[in-house]
């Protein structure tokens, strides 16, 4: 992937493996293949969705994307800077303009502090505002994200599970990021929290013209807020197009088992069949030989088994890892569908 001027993140040939140690002397005897070279950019004011399975790797990305975890291999550039070349005090300069929404708040929010101190401390530190300053931004962070005033002075267990997944996305907004990664920020919510938070998100991006990383593993939820969606199976992105190609016209067989694995709430006879996939994800040490998705392909191929597909770009943009879209078949593939 060439260089992106007008990229807000750019992310080449990522790759992030935990060492597996054992034994006395705690040698290494292999790796979990976490990340396992993964590649895309994000434009100003662009949401980019990222689904798959639990275990995919999809929050070992979102983490090596801001640099809570440094890649093993790859390029992390944001604005053009590359976060792996710059000295521990720039990093430290520039990450007030990245930051992250975890999935469980309470386990992010410290038990023992007030909400006014919680989002005023980053204030403090960054910005040297003075108290009365402080206090006047912490009402306004507050409102921003549709709480009042006066729960400035509570504690994180005073409060709801929506209620404190706004505080999170209060304090992540608190230093004015213009890049934020949202790791499954509506997954441990009810499915009408869940709307509020992503009508909160949604709203939050046209006003500050933030740019998103929504990591999920639920593509319905998706949806609803990625201008574009990437497909993460077992460290690599199988497939990236915009969300209404992925949803309408899902190309990798898995992209479209995700798709058919979406409740449909009404009985609707124009719906098609389920598409369930056989066995389990494999394991992230051992990888599959050729495509990592074979095992469980409905479609595969002797070459699956053995190569490794390569990145197809597909009309309007998008591309696919898929042997079925390579040159010679993808004519054939898409008049079968």
């Amino acid at each position: 992937m060439t260089p992106n001027a007008h990229a807000i993140l750019q992310v080449t040939d990522l790759k992030k493996h935990f060492p597996i140690r054992k034994g006395v002397l705690q040698r290494t005897v292999g790796h979990v293949h976490a990340v396992n070279g993964v590649s895309f950019t994000i434009r100003p004011g662009e949401s980019l969705g990222l689904v798959g399975e639990s275990g995919c790797g999809k929050t070992t990305l979102g983490k090596c994307a801001v640099f809570l975890q440094r890649p093993t291999k790859g390029r992390v550039a944001f604005n053009g800077i590359d976060l792996g070349e710059i000295p521990e005090h720039e990093l430290r300069r520039i990450r007030p303009q990245f930051q992250m929404v975890f999935q469980d708040p309470f386990s992010t929010l410290n038990p023992r502090m007030s909400v006014a101190a919680m989002l005023a401390e980053p204030l403090m530190l960054y910005e040297g505002l003075k108290s009365g300053e402080r206090r006047q931004r912490v009402f306004q962070l507050l409102e921003t994200v549709g709480l009042r005033p006066e729960h400035s002075n509570r504690y994180p267990h005073e409060f709801s599970g929506g209620q404190r997944q706004r505080l999170a996305v209060a304090r992540a907004l608190a230093l004015k990021p213009s890049l934020i990664v949202c790791d499954e920020p509506v997954s441990a919510l009810d499915v009408s929290i869940q709307a509020q938070i992503l009508n909160l998100l949604d709203r939050l991006k046209d006003d500050f013209g933030l740019s998103y990383l929504f990591i999920s593993h639920d593509l319905g939820v998706v949806e609803h807020i990625a201008d574009r969606i990437a497909v993460m199976y077992l460290g690599k992105v199988v497939e990236l197009n915009k969300e209404s190609e992925i949803c309408r016209n899902p190309r990798h067989p898995y992209t479209q088992a995700l798709m058919a694995a979406i409740p449909i709430p009404r009985i609707s006879s124009s719906r098609k069949a389920r598409k369930l996939l056989p066995g389990d994800v494999p394991s992230p040490i051992d990888l599959p030989s050729g495509c990592s998705f074979h095992p469980r392909c409905p479609q595969v191929m002797e070459r699956c088994r053995k190569e490794p597909p390569r990145s197809m770009p597909l009309p309007g943009g998008g591309e696919v890892a898929c042997h079925l879209y390579e040159q010679g078949q993808t004519s054939n593939n898409e008049s079968a569908q």
